[in-house]
Order: structure tokens, then sequence, then C-alpha cells
């Protein structure tokens, strides 16, 4: 009896899961089969964003509550540098209006060697080194050309594997010429600035 029972049960489940009856695969064999696939960013994307080949809708951390930015500016995308506060924004339009999408204090120039004045983006590099061994520095944006050197944008050098100055020390000028910046905002403004962006410098 049992014997006719089981040949029985076993002639049902071949027959129901050949119909479609019952599942062919289990639920947990089918997550495991690559399901997340689909949602994982393409491999590029990491040398993308830091690339600067191309500018981000967004920088990644929201500006600060901040002094609005300079009326004399102009307007459109463009990034501010201002002399007097020690201050860069990154300005876009956004509906009818210009929106500061991320402002922070830098440290710019000690020679005062950068007249106020409408310039552009003309050279990048991720990694550059100062004159008059001022350190290493990554994600340089030059936009103007001083008396010994490129001016630009980049993040705090770094020499003999020290930066040279902290980040609590932004906002006062320190620099040989172009404009320190601490690392996440250096970032922002490289991605945030393709060549060609405006930059406007007040004083």
């Amino acid at each position: 009896m049992v014997t006719v029972a089981a040949a029985v049960l076993v002639t049902l489940i071949a027959v129901l899961g050949g119909i479609g009856a019952l599942p062919s695969v289990p639920a947990s064999a089918e997550q495991a089969h690559g399901q997340t696939s689909s949602t994982r960013p393409p491999e590029h994307a990491a040398v993308l964003a830091d690339s600067g080949s191309q500018p981000s809708a967004e920088p990644d951390v929201e500006p600060d509550e901040t002094p609005d930015v300079p009326a004399d500016s102009g307007s459109g995308r463009r990034v501010v540098f201002d002399m007097s506060d020690q201050r860069v924004w990154l300005v876009a339009p956004k509906a009818d209006e210009d929106v500061a999408l991320r402002t922070y204090l830098v440290s710019g120039s000690v020679t005062g060697n950068l007249d106020p004045g409408t310039y552009s983006v003309y050279s990048k590099s991720l990694r550059a080194w100062g004159v008059d061994d001022s350190g290493s520095m990554r994600y340089m944006v030059r936009f103007a050309h001083g008396s010994r050197a490129a001016i630009g944008f980049h993040d705090i050098p770094v020499s003999d594997g020290a930066l040279v100055q902290s980040r609590a020390e932004l906002g006062t000028p320190r620099s040989h010429g172009c404009i320190r910046q601490a690392r996440p905002d250096a970032r922002a403004l490289w991605r945030f600035a393709p060549r060609g962006t405006t930059v406007v410098v007040t004083a």
C-alpha cells in the first residue's frame, strides 16, 4: 500500500511540474542569479566623476549658510571668487534665477597677483606641482596666467608628506598664487567646471 501511494505521489509531482503548476527553480536560487546586476553602476562611473570631462548637475555637498553671491559677479553658470571674503561660489541657473549650488572658504594668494575680472577655465590637471617647492596638489583648474605660473583652483598642497596649511586656516590668503580649497570642495569645483567655464573674480 505504501509503495503504491509513493508511486502515485511521484507521478503526480512529475505531471504537475511538467505542466508548470510547480516552480522549477526555488525563489532563493532565482535571487542568487544576479538580480542586482541591473542596479550596479557602470564601471566607468567613478572615473567619469573625477575626470572633469562632464560637469555634474549638483555638487555632492550642500552649501553652508553664507553671504549671497556678489551682485557684481555676472550671470549664468560660473565660478565666483571674492578676494576680500576669500570665498568661492559655484553658481548655476535654475528656473529663472541663478542659484549658488555650493559655497566655501578658500585661501588665495598673499601676493595680490590676481586682478578682478572675468576669466575662463583653460586647462585642468588631476595632479600638479607648485613653484618654490610649495608642494603637490590635486584637482587643478587653471583660469588665469601669473607672471611666473598659471593661476587656478586646487586642493591644499602637500609638502614632505603634510598639508601646508590646515582646513581651519582657509578664509585667509596663504598661497603662492593660486586658490587653495579643502579636498571635497576642490573635487566639487573640478566636476562643476569643464574647460570654458566662466570664472569671475571680485574685489
